[in-house]
């Protein structure tokens, strides 16, 4: 019998369901910038296996985390799309409730861009630039000193002679991690600024010095040209629509299905494309993953199955649908396939 093969939490849930309210469609919630990702494999899952079509869910990366470490049981969801990596505070809020093997599932690449309207002015963006735009700080005459800025080209010449007013994603989304760490920071070494917080940085060793640095560099100006978009990238369009000279946020697939409606900026001389973050030339990209309480495999009708339908090449290859929606395929993408096959779950975070 399967059933000997379960763990003590698995029987648990397995005891638990009555042919009356056991659940037999895979939960899943989380990231809006894998979302479509995995409503393409829960449509295509549906449509190939005896199996319900999964049910998907957006809600951020964070929160979908949270909800997966809410409690193992058909009650709580199964799986966690994220854009950004789990964090430790996650795993132990896992641990807290019962939840202790979490398998991570990384699928593929995204891009991070900045877009403006389509019939709008061209930029060529730095990191630096974005920094100095959007920074509540910046470095001026070797000091640091508040950030008067109110035209992209009192940042830089070289770009456009209007306002600054950019769409950000909200604390809440996985894109603002790799926002933070690879423009906003980025940008702040760049400038020297970085620097500068460092030599006045509170801490008891280098390492918590470096982390109140970057905390610094991060704190953005709240005079209204930056602003946070808690939703999805259809609102952040919807704002570009309202101001034609803004500039948002989107994730690279979202960018590659509205390019009627958007202008991408180039980011250190380099066009965002599937290519260039494939190659490990565009500068702001990421991993998607998604988390798998390994506590439900063999008790969630489906679960096990759609996990490696989602990572298999036919899905999330290099000529498989996910890719022509945007994904950019990893190329240890067998390596991945191994470890779902296996059901191994998670080692201690790096």
């Amino acid at each position: 019998m399967r059933l000997v093969n379960l763990t003590v939490s698995a029987i648990a849930i397995a005891a638990a369901a009555t042919a009356a309210d056991a659940r037999d469609q895979v939960q899943v919630t989380g990231s809006s910038t894998v979302l479509p990702y995995a409503t393409i494999v829960a449509e295509a899952f549906g449509e190939n296996f005896d199996f319900p079509t999964p049910v998907i869910e957006g809600g951020g990366s964070g929160a979908g985390r949270k909800k997966l470490c809410e409690g193992v049981g058909e009650t709580t969801v199964d799986i966690a799309n994220s854009s950004s990596r789990i964090a430790q505070s996650d795993i132990d809020l896992c641990a807290a409730n019962g939840v202790n093997e979490i398998m991570e599932v990384r699928i593929g690449y995204d891009g991070i861009v900045f877009a403006s309207d389509v019939n709008g002015a061209e930029f060529a963006l730095t990191p630096a630039d974005v920094y100095g735009a959007l920074a509540a700080k910046v470095a001026k005459d070797g000091a640091v000193a508040d950030n008067a800025a109110t035209k992209w080209s009192e940042v830089n010449p070289a770009l456009p002679d209007q306002e600054i007013l950019v769409f950000i994603p909200g604390t809440k989304h996985g894109t603002r991690e790799v926002f933070d760490t690879k423009v906003i920071i980025e940008g702040c070494k760049a400038t020297g600024a970085h620097d500068l917080f460092l030599a006045t940085a509170e801490g008891a060793d280098d390492k918590e010095k470096k982390a109140n640095a970057d905390k610094a560099c991060n704190e953005l100006r709240t005079d209204g040209r930056s602003v946070d978009i808690d939703g999805d990238y259809t609102e952040t369009l919807a704002r570009l629509d309202a101001d034609k000279t803004a500039v948002g946020v989107f994730g690279l697939s979202f960018y590659q299905n509205n390019t009627d409606k958007l202008r991408v900026a180039t980011m250190n001389g380099v066009v965002p494309s599937v290519e260039t973050i494939a190659a490990g030339d565009y500068p702001v990209s990421r991993p998607l993953y998604f988390y798998v309480k390994k506590a439900h495999i063999g008790v969630i009708p489906g679960l096990k199955e759609y996990i490696e339908f989602f990572v298999s090449d036919e899905m999330a290859g290099p000529d498989g649908p996910l890719a022509e929606y945007g994904l950019v395929s990893d190329p240890e993408l067998a390596a991945t396939q191994a470890a779902v096959a296996a059901e191994t779950p998670m080692g201690p975070l790096e």
